[in-house]
């Protein structure tokens, strides 16, 4: 993936076809957003959260589309069979997200009002 959708920066492309997203790296530096708050988009094969090396990780063979709004919120984690499928869906959700259209307060127990309304500003959503 050469090109990410727009607000969104491709912040690593490894070998093995993982791909990581980040959206608007140049607003979550800490002064305007916490950098930890930044939504972060994988494509991983095998679960992102299966960080531990070996044989179950090396030999998965499905791939997952995974949305971080910060690194313990998950608002969307899709698997896929084919990683050509998961690329479409990488795109289309790095799409939805930066035109607001998917719903990330419903991801949080705790709303984070403040935080909410500047994501809002972002990506164009209305409340």
């Amino acid at each position: 993936m050469d090109e990410a959708p727009a607000g969104w920066t491709v912040w690593n492309a490894g070998d093995d076809g993982r791909v990581v997203l980040a959206y608007r790296p140049d607003v979550f530096d800490g002064d305007a957003l916490p950098a930890a708050c930044m939504p972060t988009l994988y494509l991983t094969r095998g679960r992102r959260n299966n960080r531990r090396p070996g044989p179950e990780r090396e030999t998965a063979t499905d791939w997952f589309v995974t949305l971080f709004l910060e690194p313990e919120v998950t608002a969307i984690e899709e698997p896929f069979d084919r990683r050509p499928d998961a690329i479409d869906r990488l795109r289309s959700v790095a799409t939805e997200f930066a035109e607001g259209a998917i719903d990330y307060r419903a991801s949080y127990q705790v709303p984070r009002e403040t935080y909410f309304e500047e994501l809002d500003r972002l990506t164009g959503r209305e409340p």
